[in-house]
């Protein structure tokens, strides 16, 4: 029994967040929209809560070979899209190779390096073919962007842009405003693992933390996610007034935050202006000035809490230093100050960017040896302005596709990566991750890892910042936000429901 039996036990629970969705379409996201994705649409593995492993979704699934290259799935029997329309093993490699066909800049095709090809046989068996063994396809398979679509609704080569969603997920989609709400209700055809603990979610989305935090006391949205400013977080934590009727759920997260050198730039693609800035930035003012401790300082691209982290900016840098900087700039004969542009998204990563980025320019110019300019746009435009390279230096948040070392290494280098922004590098790409693929025990590639975070810190191609915490504040009624996050951060919408009263 989840509820009283009263009548708000049937209305839908309002989520709040400041993650709006790019695009509702799978094949061309890889970024915050599957927020969204993981609670309409199923991938044939997931990760129930808890789960640090890929676990049965829409399939059971294993390697069916030793060097694992050959991925077999067998779907459950009966599986229907959200309208009813069959769901078979044609769908799921229908929705796959439409991910390549479509081949979106920026997209999740670049998750899909090791595949192949996908075979089918008969209505529930679909087999994925690897050029080159990869242990971490199963962590793939399991992200948002390998979602299952309906062929009848999604075309081969195009996006879908009709603002309509058609999944297999635990709900469906019935309504849909882009970046205002989004309404959620439960998919009689669903098939899975999901325990849903409600009948019906409403997303809205907000473009502050201010504006949610104030819905969310006047009681217009029960839950909190994503988005969350650190001083609201601080009162809602330490005033017992101002967190009155709420709670706020801590838990650890791997979001994490860091500036991109673009090499098209003539002052990005130096070594030197890029080292120099490592040099000066204080990551230990960042969190504490701009974020009230509620992130932890990074020096990896591979946060704390993954085997295979490591602190090898603090190592190499230690402690930030002005004249240490000015030295590497002396020495390479560039004349200061160095003239930077900074950009920025004025709505994806939460009210704090603005200040954040404003901490970073302000450290930057006070070592003499920098003039920044700080520019901003909202994301949609923004995202569009970094994978066509129009900006020299530029901050991004990267919210794990599943929690392994490969997630936080993989996606940034090569010519085809996350950014748009190619960054060729053939030791990470060549040998140190096919050489983690080929073992099923993560445990076991720590070597390698290590390497490609000591060689992602002498290119200083990205330079990390900070690394997130996850927190949900929630009216006193709602309880299962505890359980309401998975290891990538992703709320599970399906957890929540209001508090039995007896």
């Amino acid at each position: 029994m989840t509820g009283s039996g009263g009548s708000d036990d049937n209305k839908p629970i309002v989520v709040g967040t400041t993650s709006a969705p790019s695009t509702l379409d799978p094949a061309a996201s890889w970024d915050g929209s599957w927020e969204l994705f993981r609670n309409v649409y199923q991938t044939l593995v997931a990760f129930p809560p808890g789960a640090a492993q890929p676990e049965s979704d829409a399939a059971d699934c294993s390697f069916s070979d030793h060097a694992n290259r050959v991925y077999h799935c067998r779907l459950r029997a009966g599986m229907q899209f959200s309208d009813g329309n069959k769901l078979d093993a044609a769908a799921v490699k229908y929705s796959i190779d439409r991910i390549r066909a479509i081949g979106v800049k920026g997209g999740p095709a670049g998750l899909l390096g090791s595949l192949d090809r996908v075979s089918t046989s008969g209505d529930r068996d679909v087999t994925f073919h690897l050029n080159k063994p990869d242990a971490t396809f199963p962590f793939v398979l399991a992200t948002p962007a390998m979602s299952i679509v309906d062929p009848d609704d999604y075309p081969a080569k195009a996006v879908r842009d009709d603002g309509k969603i058609s999944g297999s997920g635990p709900y469906e989609l019935r309504s849909y405003k882009d970046g205002e709400r989004a309404e959620l209700v439960r998919n009689p055809h669903y098939k899975g693992f999901a325990d849903r603990q409600n009948d019906a979610v409403t997303i809205r989305y907000f473009t502050s933390s201010a504006q949610m935090v104030s819905a969310l006391r006047d009681k217009k949205i029960d839950v909190t996610f994503r988005g969350l400013a650190a001083s609201d977080i601080v009162r809602l934590r330490d005033d017992q007034e101002a967190s009155k009727g709420l709670q706020l759920v801590e838990g650890a997260g791997m979001e994490i935050n860091y500036l991109v050198f673009n090499p098209k730039d003539p002052m990005a693609a130096k070594l030197p202006v890029r080292r120099a800035v490592a040099q000066v930035v204080d990551r230990g003012a960042i969190a504490h000035t701009v974020y009230k401790d509620t992130v932890e300082p990074l020096y990896s691209m591979v946060p704390r809490g993954l085997v295979g982290h490591t602190t090898d900016f603090f190592d190499d840098f230690g402690k930030p230093s002005a004249s240490k900087a000015a030295k590497i700039l002396r020495k390479a004969g560039i004349t200061t100050p160095v003239p930077l542009t900074l950009w920025y998204t004025t709505d994806r990563y939460g009210s704090a960017t603005g200040p954040e980025f404003a901490e970073i320019k302000r450290q930057l110019e006070a070592s003499k040896l920098f003039k920044v300019t700080l520019k901003s746009r909202p994301w949609k435009t923004y995202e569009k302005g970094y994978r066509d390279g129009e900006y020299p230096v530029f901050g991004r948040g990267w919210f794990p596709d599943f929690p392994d070392a490969d997630n936080f290494i993989a996606p940034f280098v090569g010519e085809k990566n996350a950014l748009g922004t190619p960054y060729p590098s053939p030791e990470i790409t060549g040998q140190l991750l096919p050489q983690s693929r080929r073992a099923s025990d993560r445990g076991s590639v720590v070597r390698q890892f290590e390497r490609a975070q000591q060689i992602m810190t002498d290119d200083a191609r990205l330079l990390p910042l900070w690394q997130g915490k996850q927190y949900i504040a929630a009216s006193d009624e709602i309880a299962g936000g505890e359980r309401a996050l998975d290891p990538s951060t992703i709320m599970l919408m399906w957890q929540l429901h209001r508090k039995t009263s007896w």
